[in-house]
């Protein structure tokens, strides 16, 4: 099951990053870099390009790696081996690392705190499936739900997407036509 959501998350980053498809690419740069601790020091080095470069690995290796995973699960193999138990200390860890992101970018100058602010309601849906998400991963960690680890892995690299798709945090959500334009001047 795994290899089928990393095929499919990654197939569908890798093209959209790499044909840098709306702009894909100049945001996940812009959004990397809003990510990094302490203000990205030192990964001003990385352009866009690196990140289009990268992509393509990806475009190209996950139709191999989601055709492998769905031929496993067609035969049956896929999640015959499950995960061994998760110790209380990982899952502890992984819940203080998933805190401390969400704070991160949830706080007043964090990156999806400004894409729920100037986001319309597709970018708030995301934003809020994004979080959601990150939250269910750590609880079914817990609980030993890999199923639903897949599931919500899989739903927060879509919101992820949409988000990437989406317009700019500094650029407004395309509203439609506005008085001016259909006036004609």
């Amino acid at each position: 099951m795994f290899s089928v959501v990393w095929g499919v998350f990654g197939t569908a980053l890798g093209w959209i990053v790499a044909t840098d498809f709306r702009g894909a690419a100049h945001r996940f740069h812009t959004l990397s870099h809003a990510f990094m601790p302490f203000g990205g020091v030192g990964v001003s080095a990385v352009g866009v390009g690196f990140f289009r470069l990268l992509a393509g690995v990806f475009a190209l290796a996950g139709p191999v790696v989601l055709v492998s995973g769905l031929i496993d699960v067609w035969r049956g193999k896929a999640g015959s081996a499950g995960l061994p138990p998760v110790p209380d200390w990982f899952v502890v860890v992984e819940a203080a690392i998933v805190g401390v992101a969400l704070w991160r970018t949830w706080r007043r100058s964090g990156v999806l705190r400004r894409e729920w602010e100037v986001g319309n309601s597709t970018q708030r849906v995301a934003v809020a499936g994004l979080t959601t998400s990150v939250v269910a991963f750590v609880v079914m960690l817990g609980f030993g739900g890999e199923t639903w680890m897949m599931v919500s892995w899989l739903a927060g690299g879509l919101c992820g997407l949409a988000l990437l798709l989406g317009p700019r945090p500094s650029q407004p959500a395309d509203t439609g036509p506005t008085s001016a334009d259909s006036s004609g001047t």
